[in-house]
């Protein structure tokens, strides 16, 4: 393994994060019948992986999808629930992309998962906010994801920070459609609420409680949602 850690502002330093080391990224290649890098050229992998700017945001990412296939369900003494697919970003954006009426569409979701339970299936595209942007900026992904056949697909799933940044996207969210059906489900989660499978809520407003992510609609009914987190 390669342990590293970096360096925040006013002094503050990371926990300890660890990549696949050269020996285990050869045994990978090997399995998929590729050819390896060399030693200097993944050594160099490595070291911009510690400087990535992107790497806190990756990592946030992979927390969630990660939370999500380590929970389950009790229900006298069986499991139920789990998640059976999980999407990078980078397979995403190779395989979400149409050409229709001389408009191109392509969608850069942080991913893209499915989470099976009783019997339902509720697919999603992962937006994971970390605040960094506006939520002006944030609502105008709609945009691309209502000029793709995205209902066909799943539902938009935009995961921030807190509640309190949920309740403000929420609001934002009403006044970027102004009452117009985006063509497609919109979830929004809270990251400080409760676990990655729940809790939902249809209705508008406040957020006091909710259900399950097994209990959020199908893309067929093209409604907005909450999705506690």
């Amino acid at each position: 393994m390669f342990a590293f850690r970096r360096r925040r502002q006013h002094g503050a330093v990371t926990e300890t994060r660890y990549a696949l080391g050269y020996p285990g990224k050869r045994l990978i290649a090997a399995r998929r019948a590729q050819k390896p890098p060399t030693p200097k050229e993944y050594a160099k992998a490595l070291e911009r992986l510690t400087v990535w700017p992107k790497l806190d945001h990756q990592l946030g990412v992979n927390d969630f999808f990660c939370a999500l296939a380590s929970h389950r369900h009790r229900d006298h003494g069986s499991d139920h629930g789990a998640l059976t697919q999980w999407w990078s970003e980078q397979r995403c954006v190779n395989f979400f992309w149409t050409n229709r009426n001389g408009y191109s569409a392509q969608l850069r979701p942080d991913g893209y998962g499915c989470w099976e339970e009783h019997g339902r299936t509720v697919r999603f595209f992962l937006t994971h906010d970390t605040g960094s942007e506006s939520l002006s900026v944030v609502t105008r992904k709609i945009a691309d994801y209502s000029a793709y056949p995205t209902d066909r697909f799943g539902i938009l799933l935009l995961s921030v920070r807190s509640t309190k940044r949920e309740v403000a996207l929420r609001a934002a969210l009403d006044r970027a459609l102004a009452g117009r059906d985006p063509g497609f489900v919109i979830a929004t989660a809270g990251r400080d609420h409760g676990h990655p499978d729940g809790p939902a809520r249809r209705d508008r407003g406040d957020i006091p409680k909710a259900s399950a992510l097994a209990s959020c609609p199908s893309p067929s009914a093209k409604s907005i949602v909450f999705w506690h987190i």
